[in-house]
């Protein structure tokens, strides 16, 4: 009997604590949801969104016609100037420059200093005399000969091209000693480096 009154006792004290626990439970439920309530930060107005701005048309630049006309001239002039240098002659089975050829090759390397948005091309010619290799190698002595005395006379080596055409090219292509002369030449291609289209 002793037994059965713990065990009764046991259950009696099981379920009060069970009570409470579950009373407390509700109690703490409901207390939460009233401190929240509490919490939360009343609503706040919407906000009227905004269309974005139109960004502003860039501005147009204003051509200037005259200092365009007076450009293109510039460059026509520098142009017609590029392209009247002469050639240069050479003897036959020879690549030294004759005082003629010096005379000018002076005014190419003034001009070219002068101008130093101009690079140029020196061509090597020989008349049809001999092999294709030989007149090939005589064609840049010849062209070469140019280039050193126009760097030495103070033109940058770097805007100077040398290329042979040996006897592949001839100005006149007779098969005489008049067009042999003619065909023993460096021809100078001189053309702008840093223009824009």
């Amino acid at each position: 009997m002793k037994r059965n009154y713990v065990m009764y006792v046991a259950v009696i004290i099981s379920a009060c604590f069970l009570m409470l626990t579950l009373g407390g439970c509700a109690c703490f439920r409901e207390t939460a949801v009233k401190e929240e309530a509490v919490v939360k930060p009343a609503a706040t107005p919407e906000k009227k969104v905004e269309a974005p701005k139109a960004a502003p048309a860039p501005a147009v630049k204003k051509v200037d016609e005259k200092a365009l006309a007076e450009e293109k001239a510039r460059r026509e002039k520098l142009m017609a100037e590029a392209t009247a240098f002469e050639d240069v002659y050479f003897e036959f089975d020879r690549y030294d420059l004759k005082p003629s050829a010096r005379t000018k090759l002076d005014k190419l390397s003034a001009w070219l200093q002068k101008n130093e948005d101009f690079n140029i091309n020196v061509e090597g010619h020989c008349d049809e005399r001999g092999t294709l290799e030989y007149n090939l190698a005589l064609g840049e002595r010849r062209a070469q000969a140019a280039k050193d005395y126009l760097v030495n006379l103070g033109v940058d080596p770097a805007r100077i091209n040398t290329i042979s055409y040996g006897e592949e090219m001839p100005v006149d292509p007779a098969h005489n000693e008049e067009a042999w002369a003619r065909n023993r030449r460096d021809h100078f291609i001189v053309f702008p480096t840093t223009w824009e289209k």
